[in-house]
């Protein structure tokens, strides 16, 4: 990206949580950036929040499980902006303490379509644009809990999900080695979300920091990495 040239960011499922503090802290940063969601009403109060108090945060309506909506957003973006340069896929569901064996396959499909298929929606849509433009961020809002290593039982959508989350960022930051596009994952934690609920340990103020690290990070910085605190950490 040329000197001097304001970055445009996209973070999906922005509307609260985790989501609404990466948009703000970026917004901080100078980026413009847009707060997507999935119903825009249930996103207005947080648009609206966020640009009185800062002037550079715009918003679009978008369903990473609606190929249409995705690419109605994607072509927005290209005609505004002809680039995006900084993606992060936030955007996730969970189920409720269901077991692996107990669980509802349609349930599964339902979270693998928004956490994983989502994402790759997302960077087939946006990265493109990237390697043509030569600078690209990709963070994947992913968790310790798709790790296989230290995998157990139970929440088996929102973990196999996660799990592919990583196959995906491992492919699309191998497919654009040496392009100036860096992909990468990264773990909130145990965050105060609607996800993580009011006993966690972490803050979203914590839980995004790592995030807007990863998409601001200075050329030759990693890809097709998992990180946890700024730390590289095993997939």
């Amino acid at each position: 990206m040329k000197k001097g040239k304001e970055k445009i960011a996209l973070v999906t499922g922005a509307n609260k949580g985790i989501g609404k503090e990466i948009v703000r802290q970026l917004a901080a940063k100078g980026i413009s950036v847009y707060l997507t969601a999935r119903d825009e009403s249930r996103a207005i109060n947080t648009y609206e929040e966020l640009t009185n108090e800062y002037s550079n945060v715009l918003f679009h309506q978008l369903d990473v499980t609606d190929q249409k909506s995705v690419d109605k957003c994607r072509d927005y973006i290209k005609k505004e902006h002809g680039r995006l340069d900084i993606l992060i896929n936030n955007a996730g569901i969970t189920d409720k303490g269901t077991t692996g064996l107990g669980a509802d396959i349609e349930e599964i499909e339902r979270i693998v379509q928004t956490n994983t298929y989502g994402p790759l929606r997302m960077c087939r849509a946006f990265v493109p644009m990237m390697i043509k433009n030569k600078y690209g961020r990709v963070v994947n809002i992913s968790s310790r809990l798709g790790r296989l290593s230290t995998m157990e039982g139970r929440l088996p959508g929102y973990k196999i999900s996660k799990a592919a989350l990583n196959a995906v960022t491992r492919i699309i930051a191998e497919e654009t080695a040496g392009k100036n596009v860096l992909v990468n994952a990264m773990c909130p934690g145990w965050t105060k979300t609607d996800i993580g609920g009011p006993k966690a340990s972490r803050t979203v103020e914590e839980a995004a920091d790592t995030a807007v690290w990863l998409a601001t990070m200075r050329d030759g910085g990693a890809t097709g990495c998992f990180f946890y605190d700024r730390k590289k950490r095993a997939w």
